[in-house]
């Protein structure tokens, strides 16, 4: 019986001991955090999405609030209204924004990419594009297997026919999908824009005519013709510069 007692002592004297050590070391070594960071978390969509470039809405709102390089307009899937509460408790001045959507560089159904094998596995694109570069005779196409889709934290985009469409209505252009697609197919582009190129190949002439009707064979005609030189050609994918674009 006494032995009881005194582990039980002994146990108890170290608990009280830990405690009181543990107390006194998250007093001492406690940071104050800027009230302001969490005013600025409470008035963010809360999706957590990454497009602002930061591991979630908490990382944007304490970089906008410590590092001066940091604009409030950087929520993309906030609205002006936000962005102007943002720059208001961060002592900014919110800058103009261009508003921007995710957009499919790839026309295969128009184009009659063929199928040149039944795909039987994982449903992904990236899994897919494993197996001999992936099912269509065109290397480069979307895939339509939905890992953009399933990326989207706004339900953003959906398959219809095989290929993966955007609702512009409820992208926010953070460009999560972006990001997932293995093929680089997609990418973000004002929502005003008025030129596209809907082509993600990186193959030249006959190679990409013999497997797509509508594919860019890279003959840079456009970039000849463009008179603002908004139109250039970069790891053999032609580019628009939309801004300088008339």
């Amino acid at each position: 019986m006494e032995l009881i007692v005194t582990s039980t002592v002994v146990l108890f004297s170290l608990g009280l001991v830990a405690s009181v050590v543990l107390a006194a070391a998250s007093r001492l070594l406690s940071v104050e955090e800027d009230p302001r960071v969490e005013a600025v978390t409470d008035i963010l969509p809360g999706a957590n999405c990454g497009g602002c470039g930061y591991a979630g809405c908490e990382g944007f709102a304490a970089a906008v609030i410590y590092d001066p390089n940091v604009s409030p307009s950087g929520c993309c899937a906030g609205n002006e209204e936000i962005t102007a509460k943002v720059a208001q408790l961060s002592g900014k001045v919110a800058g103009e924004t261009v508003p921007q959507v995710a957009f499919r560089r790839c026309d295969r159904v128009t184009g009659n990419v063929r199928q040149v094998f039944q795909y039987q596995g994982v449903l992904t694109c990236r899994a897919a594009k494993t197996i001999h570069y992936g099912p269509y005779a065109c290397t480069h196409s979307c895939f339509g297997l939905g890992d953009c889709v399933r990326a989207c934290p706004f339900s953003g985009m959906s398959i219809k026919n095989g290929v993966v469409y955007t609702n512009p209505e409820l992208c926010t252009a953070c460009g999560t999908c972006v990001r997932s697609c293995p093929n680089e197919v997609l990418e973000l582009i004002p929502k005003q824009a008025r030129v596209m190129i809907f082509c993600s190949t990186r193959d030249r002439a006959k190679t990409v005519s013999a497997v797509c009707e509508v594919g860019c064979i890279s003959c840079t005609k456009c970039i000849k013709k463009c008179p603002a030189h908004a139109i250039s050609m970069k790891n053999n994918q032609v580019h628009i510069d939309h801004q300088t674009c008339l």
